[in-house]
């Protein structure tokens, strides 16, 4: 615990003291724990069981076993274990402060053409209306209830809780429509109270439906950040055959095996275990940006080119989604937008003469020279390496390695004088699109 908030519980204890021999015990607020976003970036294995476990047992299983991440029942009507005293803002902040990564579930209404018994009174409702207006108000209430348990557990804000959605049948029209539109609600509501949306389900129902929503064209329903899915086929990693494998890179738990027996550190419990590929979202950073060559992209062809070409949209005012690093509908979108305004045939995919154009965008083209440093200097040795097959280093410093891939330019394109010094002309040229 750390210090100042040990000095608080103190502090309160001598004052509920004083309090007390003056006859007056007002009740005092409860401690404020400074918790770690969770699970926060993180790959390898995690288990869930039905009970939170006591504290000896995340002690002993904290030094003996594989796992650093461990999934709770928080919240929801249909919680599995729902009497969960171990479950307290104390042990959350104990795991916390020990490395665990938290995985928060929230077990709520289910499909509405569920067959179990106990979720029969807890359906997702399947009217139509309005889009599944109901639906959608429900998915609504779920994401409020699971924010306020959160809450009550000092789970900071932009953590993932994760909507546990149970298999059903996925033929049934109206009843995938009305759990897609509860989700997206769940997801919009989420992101709006300031934590982040995930979802498990079985890989062959739940997990299926936001990937094939994913790739459709027409749809407009907000995914869940994070997916964790249910697919026991014993394999340590994040793919299963019922989802895409560009989808939701980075953010995937797999729950790999089903209830069984572990035992570590002396302490045995019945769990389902997991592995987490959690690296979240590119940022964006030079390091995102800065390649050494760019060529011809497409959604299954040169996919780590993904994450720089929506970067860059994104700057110059194309891609107005998340950065994802995986090829989406808003990176065809945002693709097509970008070669109309430079005049380049439409596709769904990102040629050398694309790049060029797009590394070179800005209004400002300063006359570049040895010496020049800056931003310009980045833009052309990027386009450059778009251009040629010179592997520039970004250093936004115009030394002579970027001056004899600038030279080539010219003299592959015939622009004269080829001194490698970038004037109007080759700015010009670069902008484009030639290489």
């Amino acid at each position: 615990m750390r210090q100042a908030t040990t000095t608080t519980v103190v502090g309160a204890a001598v004052l509920a003291a004083a309090l007390a021999l003056s006859g007056s015990t007002p009740e005092l607020a409860p401690v404020a724990y400074a918790n770690p976003v969770t699970p926060g970036p993180i790959t390898g294995y995690g288990f869930d069981r039905c009970e939170t476990p006591s504290q000896s047992a995340m002690t002993a299983w904290r030094k003996s076993s594989p796992f650093r991440a461990v999934g709770v029942y928080m919240s929801g009507v249909l919680r599995y274990c729902s009497d969960q005293p171990n479950l307290t803002p104390t042990w959350v902040h104990t795991q916390l402060a020990a490395g665990w990564r938290l995985l928060p579930i929230h077990l709520g209404r289910q499909a509405n053409c569920t067959t179990v018994e106990r979720y029969q009174a807890h359906r997702i409702s399947a009217l139509p209306a309005n889009n599944y207006s109901y639906a959608r108000s429900q998915g609504i209430d779920e994401a409020r209830t699971a924010v306020a348990a959160a809450k009550k557990l000092a789970l900071p804000r932009h953590s993932t809780i994760f909507y546990d959605l149970e298999s059903f049948n996925i033929g049934n029209s109206a009843c995938r429509s009305s759990a897609l539109r509860f989700i997206g609600a769940w997801t919009s509501e989420l992101k709006s109270l300031g934590y982040a949306s995930g979802m498990y389900s079985s890989a062959s129902t739940g997990i299926k439906m936001l990937d094939d929503a994913r790739v459709s064209a027409s749809n407009t329903v907000p995914l869940p950040t994070y997916i964790w899915i249910a697919d026991w086929n014993d394999k340590r990693n994040t793919s299963s055959t019922y989802i895409r494998s560009d989808g939701w890179p980075g953010r995937r738990l797999h729950q790999y095996h089903g209830g069984h027996s572990a035992s570590y550190g002396g302490v045995t419990m019945t769990v389902d275990s997991n592995y987490l590929d959690l690296h979240g979202f590119p940022k964006c950073t030079s390091s995102d940006m800065n390649r050494s060559s760019y060529r011809f992209t497409t959604p299954d062809i040169n996919r780590t080119l993904v994450t720089p070409l929506q970067c860059l949209l994104k700057k110059n005012g194309y891609y107005t989604a998340t950065v994802t690093g995986a090829w989406n509908n808003a990176t065809t979108t945002a693709v097509q937008a970008f070669q109309v305004k430079v005049h380049h045939t439409q596709a769904a995919s990102f040629s050398r003469s694309d790049w060029v154009a797009l590394l070179s965008a800005g209004t400002q083209r300063t006359t570049l020279k040895p010496g020049v440093k800056g931003w310009d200097v980045i833009r052309a040795q990027r386009a450059l390496n778009a251009a040629t097959s010179a592997e520039l280093s970004i250093t936004g410093t115009y030394n002579a390695a970027t001056q004899r891939a600038a030279a080539a330019y010219q003299k592959a394109n015939h622009i004269s004088p080829s001194a490698g010094i970038i004037a109007a002309i080759t700015w010009r040229s670069l902008v484009a699109g030639h290489w």
